[in-house]
């Protein structure tokens, strides 16, 4: 049994500075490291996949030599996640880039962006409609990047530059991220936290709606002044940043509360925004004048008065709804996925056909439809100690589950599969579509296996608690440092899910501790991981691989990409600390009573 040793070094400083390398590594290779291409160029930052091995490869020298796990078990913790994260994270957004790739393909993502552009010509308005509205319901159907993929390379297929795109849409997948995948993060948060899952669901719902009134004019801020544009144009549309923001908060409160959507949340307030925007904008208010890109207003265009007349729509309603459909089957997909009755349905497809083998010595069994390997050298060999957990706690248990029917990926893949008949594409398209996905994916899969892998690592190691107890000492302040805590997780593990699993016991425990109420900490460490969503590698990594067709221009864009997100990052994670500090302080009463057993 390893015993999960919080201050190996017996200084809890020095412990703690130890803990933080591999994260200090992966970071400064991928955004600091000064290197020159081939050309000559000199860049910051090296290639995303050296960066994530020479992390790992610093994460297992901590885990093994200063915290003493066995190696064995430190192969077989990176094992678990490069597993997990294959089947969990990369075969969603495999299958989001398929979906998308086979509308290109086909011509109808042309018929997609005429149909976004006529609902607004100003750019800043397509930015709130794809980045913030359209990307919240992608959240919410898939998560785990998907919509920073998806709305991205919409974006880029737009106009906009890939590098703005990719930006912007990290920016956007802040609010909705606490219900990503059909509400998985709450779902998970409240098995590790032993609270009640519509009571933290509704506790989330009382914080970020507040962000999400603030986010559209984030946006448009920071894209009005990276297109060279004045505050003015940005407070110009002011209206439609309200209205965008405002009905998916009001919805957001709402829906989160109520049994019926709390885990459809996302989905619910994406579709309600995207309808109240469009119909404000057709029948309210629409700006005096035209926002232009850079670009566009250097080829001689200026910003004129808008003459809807001028601007014919060149698509039948019927062509429209066609080229939407995949995008209609991707969203019934994912619901159909997210549904418990349904998942449950799948993994009992093929209940009586059953094995119980060895697999490197550990077993690995269970039915046709639901495999599960205990993972060798790992599974219930390691326990966390107090005052991460409490006095002799159960040892961890370290599963790969192949749930390889209900997995959400497989759900997307399907939508996949369904629009590629619907949209009748030959066999040359299929190939065409394949080669091109696979093509564009290679590298984006290889830096999130990696990054996954030394997330789970740092768990099982113990590393990750090290660094979380460290904002423990924060007293009465720890309302706001909890918000940090669930941002460290996520930026750990790419995914709010994987935080609260990573700290969402710690949270309660500290809350017991220092008398605060348990629902506002456990809840804040997801709506703190929100905001570190837009700086994890494996976000960074998809938002490149979805906005740059070019290797050699993705390859160098991640270190600016990442630097440029950082400090809204830190940013955003204040804004929940301190809604989280006046909830604890100063209007308690917004905090949900939990249910009496």
């Amino acid at each position: 049994m390893y015993q999960q040793n919080y201050n190996p070094t017996g200084n809890v400083f020095l412990s703690t500075v130890l803990a933080a390398v591999p994260i200090a590594v992966l970071l400064y290779f991928i955004a600091l490291h000064p290197h020159r291409d081939k050309d000559g160029m000199k860049h910051l930052g090296i290639s995303a996949p050296y960066a994530a091995f020479f992390g790992v490869i610093a994460a297992f020298l901590i885990s093994c030599l200063v915290f003493q796990m066995p190696v064995a078990s430190a192969v077989s913790a990176f094992g678990l996640g490069t597993l997990s994260g294959f089947l969990g994270i990369i075969w969603i957004v495999v299958a989001a880039m398929f979906l998308y790739t086979m509308t290109v393909t086909t011509g109808k993502f042309e018929i997609v962006k005429e149909s976004i552009v006529h609902i607004s010509f100003d750019r800043r308005l397509q930015v709130l409609l794809i980045a913030f509205s359209f990307g919240a319901i992608i959240e919410g159907t898939s998560g785990f990047g998907t919509p920073v993929a998806i709305a991205g390379a919409v974006m880029v297929g737009l106009g906009f530059k890939p590098f703005q795109s990719a930006v912007l849409n990290l920016l956007a997948n802040t609010a909705p991220v606490a219900w990503g995948a059909i509400g998985t993060p709450i779902v998970t948060l409240a098995a590790v936290s032993g609270l009640d899952q519509l009571t933290l669901s509704t506790m989330a719902g009382r914080q970020l709606p507040f962000v999400s009134v603030l986010v559209p004019f984030w946006l448009v801020a920071t894209f009005v002044k990276m297109e060279g544009g004045t505050w003015k144009e940005v407070f110009e549309v002011w209206p439609a940043a309200l209205c965008s923001g405002l009905s998916f908060a009001v919805m957001q409160w709402f829906a989160s509360s109520w049994p019926p959507t709390h885990l459809m949340t996302d989905v619910v307030s994406g579709v309600f925004s995207v309808v109240c925007t469009a119909l404000f904008l057709r029948f309210v208010w629409h700006p005096k004048t035209r926002f232009l890109l850079k670009d566009e207003r250097a080829a001689g265009k200026t910003a004129e008065t808008i003459d809807k007349s001028a601007w014919k729509y060149p698509y039948t309603v019927g062509q429209t709804a066609y080229a939407w459909l995949p995008w209609a089957i991707l969203i019934v997909a994912c619901g159909l996925w997210g549904y418990k009755p349904w998942k449950d349905a799948l993994n009992t497809l093929f209940v009586g056909v059953k094995f119980d083998t060895l697999l490197l010595g550990s077993k690995f069994g269970g039915t046709l439809s639901l495999p599960i390997w205990d993972m060798p050298y790992l599974h219930s060999l390691v326990q966390r100690m107090p005052p991460v957990a409490a006095e002799g706690a159960k040892a961890e248990a370290a599963r790969f589950t192949i749930n390889w029917l209900s997995a959400a990926g497989t759900g997307v893949f399907v939508a996949a599969l369904l629009s590629g008949l619907a949209l009748k594409l030959s066999a040359a398209q299929w190939r065409d579509t394949t080669v091109r996905t696979l093509k564009r994916m290679k590298t984006p899969v290889l830096v999130i296996a990696q990054v996954l892998g030394l997330g789970y690592l740092t768990r099982y190691s113990g590393t990750d608690a090290v660094l979380g107890l460290a904002f423990i000492g924060a007293g009465v302040m720890y309302p706001f440092f909890a918000a940090y805590l669930g941002w460290l997780g996520v930026f750990l593990t790419g995914s709010d899910t994987a935080s609260n699993a990573l700290f969402g016991s710690l949270q309660r425990i500290t809350a017991q501790q220092l008398h605060l109420n348990e629902v506002l900490i456990v809840a804040t460490n997801s709506t703190g991981g929100v905001m570190g969503k837009m700086i994890d590698a494996q976000s960074i990594m998809v938002a490149g691989a979805a906005c740059y067709d070019d290797p050699k221009e993705r390859a160098h864009s991640l270190g600016p990409i990442f630097r440029t997100v950082w400090w809204h990052s830190v940013a955003g994670a204040a804004v929940i600390g301190i809604i989280a500090m006046l909830q604890a302080y100063v209007f308690p009463g917004m905090i949900p009573i939990l249910p009496i057993k």
